[in-house]
Formats: C-alpha cells, structure tokens, sequence
C-alpha cells in the first residue's frame, strides 16, 4: 500500500482517474487508546460502522480485544482477522442457524435479546447452553440525535420486568442495553437512558451483571462539534454508580463512528460544473450515502497548490452514475474558481464511508492509500481549541 504525506501530494503525484481512499491510521490508533484509557469500563468496537480487516488490526493493537458483531458475516470476518477476539452478537434479531454457528463454531457468548421469541431463540439454538451472557435491550429516546435509532428495536419499558426475570433465569450473566441513537450531540442522552435503565432493575428486581450503554458517541463534522468525550463519559459512569447493581458489574459501550471516523477521508476528481453543483466521481452509491440520503455535510477542501485565493461559495454534488438520486445537497463551502479537473478532500468518511459503498453504474474504486497527516477534524487532539476544526474546512 503506497504512502503519501497527505492528500495535496497524492492529487498532485498520482492525478487518479478514480476515487482514492485515504486512511489514516495513526487517528485509528489515537481513538482506541482515547477510549480504553479513559471509558471506564469496556469498549466493544462496533465492526458494521467500518468492517475493514486492516482497521480491525490497528483497534486490536490499539487494546480493543471485544467487537460487536450484528451478523455471522461479521462474526466470521472478525474471527478470521482477530482469533483471539471477543464477540458480541448485539443484533436483536438472529436467524437461529446463525446464532448456532456463533456458539459452536466461533465460541460466541454474549447476545441481545429484546422478545421472548428472540429468547427462546437462543436458548434453543445453543442447546440449553449455561455460559450465556444475555443482554435485554430496552428502548430508549433518540431525541438528542442527528439519528435515530428509536424505532426498530428495543423492549418498552413495560415489557423489560418479564424479559428480565426471564433472561435471568436463562443467564450466566445478565445486562442491559441499549442505544441513543447516531451522533449523540448532548451526554444528557445518556443520563436519561441510563434512567430507564434504573427503573427496569427496580421493577424487576433481578441481579444486573452487565450495563452497555451502546454506541452513539460522536465525531466532529461542520455544523455538528460536540462537547469532548470526556464529558459523555462522566455523566455515564456518574449514572453507572447510581444504578441498583452489584460491585462486580461490568459496564461496556460500543463506539462505532467515534473510533473509525478520522481514519478514512477520500479524494474525488471534479468531472464537470455546472453553476453551483460539481459532478464529482464519487458520490450516494459510494462513500457518500450518508451525504445523500440523510443529509450529512461532511468537511471539504479543494486541493490546489498554490490555494486559491478566491471567496467560498456553497456548492452541491452530484455522483458519477446516470440516476437523479446520486446527489448531495450540502451545502459544501469551496472556493468560487472551482472547476473540472480539480480534485477534493472530503473527509470524516471512516465510519460508513467505506462500509455503505456499492458498484451501481459499474462505478467505484477500491483503491486505497495511507496518509500521514491530520484528519480534517479530530476529538482526540487535545483541548478545545486544538480540536477545532482546521482553518481550511468551513463550519457553518
């Protein structure tokens, strides 16, 4: 794999026809040690948020032993890549033939639940198994952010009492989890879940051994900054010692985005413009689904030498297939002189980027190249003011 010092020098040097993926895996490394020195608890690196082997590797070497895995393609890339890593089944809906091989095959342990069905799912699939940590996922609110994750899985409050009682039964150990949703702007979304989750012991009255308190945990993007980590994982150990529960509990998160957001950005060259929109080659069936289906602006720079000089403008994208719906509306902040030919930075494309891309249109580009420089926005820089974002990236 080639290296060059950032992206200025691989649009310079290579002048690629298709998109490049850069990765950075020093920001890799950073966001693993930030979270196993500092959560004070266990960090399980959710794989669907990117599930490159080679960032698998640097968040193992970085001291990220346990992965929540949400399917058996997941459980077998990881098992394959990490031998001796730790899998967490975390989706609550499981084919019973995938729950078995997880159990027989790769030593799987530890699954979410949010039914009886999916319950007795398990129970049968492992055989009546005794070393199951069985985790009951209650819902909570998503209201504090950018997405939900609100509607789809997770018991009621109302329902939690039975399934608890019932999992305990089942359980070597038993927790509660759950998820506050994607880009979690505020740490009171964990305050208030882990409020539910008080009540949910108290109404059940079983021995809780496990607390996870999901993903959720944010990266900065323009317009979206949040408050540091370090806030987020106050207020949830604050709430974590408040819970009803034994000394010896765990308490376990499972960041996705957090760790895997600033290690990829990706160079795309501008094939056309035309007023205020660029046709770039790279776009919603790629790296960019994100940016077009849910509206998230990712940082931008043009990558010129000398810069331009000229005034930004706001400007729209369209992908390189032959379908309307390959467009990102931004706003992306770029210089006015911007023209066919010129190459962009878009950064922040760890967490989904990679993961989400298709082949529609026969376009896409598995090409790939290490950088050695910064992110274009990082949480893990030191105070406040060396997180901004840099001077060349506009936020709005």
């Amino acid at each position: 794999m080639h290296t060059h010092h950032n992206a200025l020098g691989l649009a310079s040097a290579l002048r690629p026809v298709q998109p490049v993926t850069l990765i950075r895996p020093l920001a890799a490394r950073r966001a693993a040690r930030f979270f196993v020195e500092k959560f004070l608890g266990r960090s399980l690196y959710a794989v669907k948020a990117n599930p490159s082997p080679d960032l698998l590797k640097e968040l193992w070497d970085s001291g990220i032993t346990h992965y929540d895995v949400a399917s058996i393609a997941e459980v077998r890339l990881v098992a394959e890549t990490l031998p001796d890593a730790v899998l967490c089944f975390m989706h609550p809906v499981k084919a019973e033939e995938a729950i078995a091989e997880a159990y027989l095959r790769y030593g799987v342990r530890t699954f979410s639940l949010d039914t009886m069905e999916e319950l007795e799912k398990i129970v049968t699939a492992t055989g009546g198994a005794t070393d199951l940590n069985l985790l009951v996922r209650i819902r909570v609110s998503s209201d504090h952010s950018k997405l939900s994750l609100a509607a789809k899985f997770g018991a009621e409050p109302d329902e939690m009492k039975a399934l608890l009682i019932a999992a305990r039964q089942a359980a070597d150990a038993l927790g509660i989890c759950f998820h506050v949703g994607s880009q979690a702007m505020t740490p009171a979304a964990y305050a208030e879940a882990m409020e539910r989750v008080r009540a949910a012991i108290v109404a059940a009255a079983v021995t809780v051994d496990i607390v996870d308190v999901g993903g959720g945990f944010p990266s900065s993007y323009p317009g979206m900054e949040p408050p540091p980590l370090t806030l987020y994982f106050e207020t949830i150990h604050r709430a974590f010692e408040d819970l009803p529960i034994s000394y010896s509990a765990e308490l376990w998160c499972e960041p996705g985005r957090a760790l895997c957001a600033e290690y990829a950005s990706l160079v795309v060259r501008v094939e056309k413009r035309r007023g205020d929109t660029l046709y770039i080659n790279d776009g919603a069936y790629g790296a960019l689904f994100d940016a077009a289906h849910v509206g998230w602006r990712f940082p931008v720079k043009l990558l010129r030498e000398p810069e331009s000089e000229v005034r930004d403008m706001a400007f729209s994208f369209y992908g390189p297939t032959c379908d309307d719906l390959d467009h990102m509306a931004g706003p992306f902040l770029l210089p006015a002189d911007v023209k066919a030919g010129d190459y962009l930075e878009i950064g922040m494309l760890g967490a989904y980027g990679c993961a989400m891309r298709t082949r529609f249109n026969g376009f896409g580009s598995d090409l790939t190249v290490v950088a050695e420089d910064e992110p274009m926005a990082s949480l893990y820089l030191g105070d406040a003011e060396e997180r901004a974002v840099p001077s060349n990236v506009v936020t709005l």
